[in-house]
């Protein structure tokens, strides 16, 4: 019997979860959490061998920096992480946090438990992230370049990126210098604002 905790900050999601994974023989949720910050609390007392993460949690909480601290706590838990945002460096990050797999809210049901069952035995799940449109020809944006444009996103200055990252000024320059020469953008704030409206980023997370 494969145990489960479910954490997102959704009593909606916590109970569809818990109703389709309780119906099924070789699983049961043992709890659910509203906040990341709590997971390796609920973790520590409940044992699960599965946790469902959410990327964005209940005041705010990364479910992405959650899972770097279960991997470090718990090494043989096993991590899916959820979302219903199609933010294009959520995928990325999760396989970064060491999660096994990734599955947006919008798949169904049996897609989850089909999934569960899956990483129980060792497989990974990660969708293709999207890629960020840029000119034929040009090289997709970097990691590094993606970081510093979600900073942007949040209106940080190029000193407050600096000091976020512990790279100098000069350096964020140079990759929204080459971010804008890739996409044809005139200014950074521009860019930013694309990738919000199209959901390539989702600037609160």
């Amino acid at each position: 019997m494969t145990k489960i905790l479910i954490v997102d900050d959704h009593v909606s999601v916590q109970e569809s979860l818990s109703t389709a994974f309780d119906a099924q023989e070789d699983f049961a949720v043992v709890g659910t959490c509203s906040s990341a910050a709590y997971a390796p609390l609920y973790c520590e007392k409940l044992q699960p061998d599965l946790v469902f993460m959410d990327v964005c949690t209940e005041k705010g909480a990364s479910g992405i920096e959650a899972v770097e601290t279960l991997r470090r706590q718990f090494p043989k838990l096993k991590i899916i992480v959820m979302t219903a945002f199609e933010e294009v460096t959520y995928v990325p990050r999760a396989r970064q946090a060491g999660a096994d797999a990734f599955v947006y809210k919008s798949r169904s049901l049996s897609f989850f438990i089909e999934t569960a069952r899956g990483v129980v035995l060792g497989e990974t799940f990660f969708p293709e992230p999207r890629a960020v449109p840029v000119p034929t020809g040009e090289a997709p944006l970097t990691d590094r370049e993606m970081e510093i444009l979600r900073l942007l996103c949040r209106h940080m200055t190029n000193r407050e990126i600096a000091s976020e990252l512990f790279i100098s000024e000069n350096t964020v320059k140079y990759h929204k210098a080459n971010m804008l020469a890739k996409t044809g953008f005139s200014t950074a704030v521009d860019l930013a604002f694309y990738m919000i409206s199209n959901g390539w980023i989702n600037p609160l997370y």
